[in-house]
């Protein structure tokens, strides 16, 4: 190896190290093919391997080189890595692959810095600074239902990601709040409340049902339906009356919203589409004097090359719409928040939508051509929930199901599988709420986080609430199973962590230190991918890692006890860290 390189941060991430370490060999190993990006990745028979060789031999094959193969190329490539405490060993396989074998005092100390300076140590940095996430997003009037959780569990699980990779994170509640529904809304509640300033959320009841009936008598009676229509324009143009009964009825509204977000333990900011309505005329301005919007058949609209239909921006009535407002939104993002990632949270129904507004900020010089460069957006799309016929989840009266009722029956079953255990007598009845709330909502967002989300998932309660297998309920055992082995050992884990040393000598106790130290790594793939399953999988794999050291290696009254609590700590703290970026609350006994 050539000559050494200065001392390497024991920062916890090795993926990114290597790639640095194999950037100054590729640079000397071929220096006539500059840019080249180093391809490593972890490795069957290393612990990392180095791809390069493949890829850089049918490049200057063609150019004449000294390099006689793949494998000739990897051994200099060999050669030429800087010399560094990470790497015990280097050797080829195949044709050309460089596997690694790091070192283990090396891991080990990366785990005993984090165990000393926090797991904040090993978040991973990423190239954006400000980042919007827009996710949930319900209408107003309307029940948040179960095609609501999944844009609300992604969307924060995608924003807590990103804030512990150092991103400053925008999140953004885009609600349905403006718009022609609003105009027999406020009529219906005119008729039924003359005095709209005494009208209270007890008074309107279940707004569901408020909203169906004005529906019903919008839909049926043509007079009642022109009123509407007028409402509609005067509460458009400023009118002071229905403006009151607007934010009336949007209050109660948010006010249910915000019991289920409590609930979720979700944080959001309400941007709605009426706070961009008062903007959307310029940005249209702006759109035509760039020669983009037309007019067609009443409307004006962007044509946009590879897709048959138009995007309508303004309707035929004079009236705006989603993509004016979408348009509009993402201006304002742009250029007043100023993120350089815009992250859209939506079913993947809507992809051509976004298809073709994206394409129309590229048009106008929004964006760049290249959707890898930033500002760039990206539409996180989702499949739907589906029940046991493989159909949309609904009830049995094939009503949508209501998200508060499906928080409220995992939380019920969560209680009644802990005291069917008698955990009742041995718990306080708050420590039975709070643990029966974090197993059951746990519960009902790992299931929904752990699949890939651009398919559809089944829904089962049984399923989600089983502790065996790949379920929340069982990583939550497994974590309150290591706090319980730190517990019985009697040993102040604080003052270990000063004092105490690790060792990797055991191939279980290598395994699980090789899995920890791919943890931010693993965090800045699901940000990348905008793919919250990668951390599922990880968690998932860190437990069973965990379960064959624990099988495999005595811990408490071991000689090795002190190091092996070390491992357990740092386990439990990863296992937390992942239970926080899932949105899920840790349960320390079960």
């Amino acid at each position: 190896m050539a000559t050494m390189v200065a001392n390497e941060a024991f920062t916890g991430n090795p993926r990114r190290q290597l790639a640095k370490l194999f950037s100054v060999s590729l640079k000397l190993t071929v220096p006539d093919e500059p840019g080249v990006e180093p391809l490593v990745e972890p490795g069957k028979f290393g612990d990392y391997q180095c791809n390069n060789a493949m890829g850089l031999w049918s490049i200057i094959k063609v150019k004449g080189t000294q390099f006689k193969s793949p494998p000739a190329i990897g051994q200099a490539l060999i050669k030429s890595l800087p010399a560094s405490e990470i790497v015990e060993s280097c050797s080829i396989a195949g044709p050309g692959f460089v596997n690694v074998v790091l070192s283990s005092k090396w891991m080990a100390k990366c785990i005993e810095n984090m165990l000393i300076d926090g797991i904040g140590t090993w978040a991973p940095t990423l190239s954006v600074k400000r980042a919007v996430v827009d996710f949930s997003s319900p209408n107003i009037a309307k029940e948040m239902h179960v095609g609501h959780l999944r844009s609300t569990i992604i969307g924060d699980t995608l924003a807590r990601m990103l804030e512990f990779s150092k991103v400053e994170v925008l999140r953004r509640n885009h609600v349905g709040d403006w718009g022609t529904q609003f105009g027999m809304l406020i009529e219906y509640l005119f008729e039924k409340f003359p005095d709209t300033d005494s009208v209270t959320e007890t008074a309107i009841g279940d707004l569901q049902v408020f909203y169906k009936e004005s529906k019903l008598k919008f839909d049926l009676e043509p007079e009642f339906k022109e009123k509407a229509q007028k409402a509609v324009v005067r509460l458009q143009s400023g009118d002071p009356v229905y403006h009151k009964a607007w934010t009336k009825i949007c209050e109660i509204s948010r006010n249910e919203f915000a019991k289920v977000y409590q609930s979720l333990r979700v944080e959001l900011e309400e941007k709605g589409e009426s706070f961009y309505n008062s903007r959307i005329a310029n940005i249209i301005e702006e759109l035509s004097s760039k020669g983009l919007v037309e007019e067609n058949e009443g409307a004006r609209v962007i044509f946009i090359e590879g897709f048959e239909i138009p995007l309508i921006v303004v309707k035929s009535d004079g009236g705006f719409n989603y993509a004016s407002t979408d348009l509009t939104a993402l201006w304002y993002r742009l250029n007043e928040e100023k993120a350089e990632w815009i992250i859209y949270v939506t079913d993947v129904g809507q992809q051509q939508h976004f298809n073709m507004f994206f394409k129309a900020a590229r048009n106008a010089g929004w964006l760049p051509d290249d959707d890898k460069s930033y500002p760039r957006v990206n539409h996180v799309g989702f499949g739907l929930v589906l029940g046991d016929d493989n159909k949309r989840f609904r009830t049995r009266s094939t009503a949508v199901v209501r998200l508060a009722d499906l928080l409220d029956e995992a939380k019920t079953r969560s209680k009644k599988a802990l005291t069917e255990r008698g955990k009742d007598k041995e718990w306080t009845p708050e420590e039975l709420d709070q643990i029966a709330e974090a197993v059951g909502y746990g519960a009902l967002k790992y299931a929904d986080l752990k699949t890939n989300r651009t398919t559809g998932y089944t829904f089962s309660f049984d399923q989600m609430l089983n502790d065996k297998g790949d379920t929340a309920v069982y990583l939550l055992y497994a974590h309150a199973r290591i706090c319980s082995i730190i517990k019985k050992s009697g040993k102040d884990i604080d003052e270990l962590k000063k004092t105490g040393k690790i060792s990797l000598d055991h191939a279980a106790e290598r395994a699980l230190g090789l899995h920890l130290l791919q943890f931010a790594e693993t965090v800045e793939e699901a940000c990348t991918t905008l793919l919250p399953n990668v951390l599922c999988k990880y968690l998932y794999y860190l437990s069973e890692e965990f379960s064959k050291f624990y099988s495999s290696c005595q811990v408490n009254g071991s000689a090795e006890e002190t190091s092996r609590l070390l491992l357990c700590e740092a386990t439990a703290i990863i296992m937390r860290k992942c239970f926080h970026l899932l949105g899920i609350t840790p349960v320390y006994k079960l």
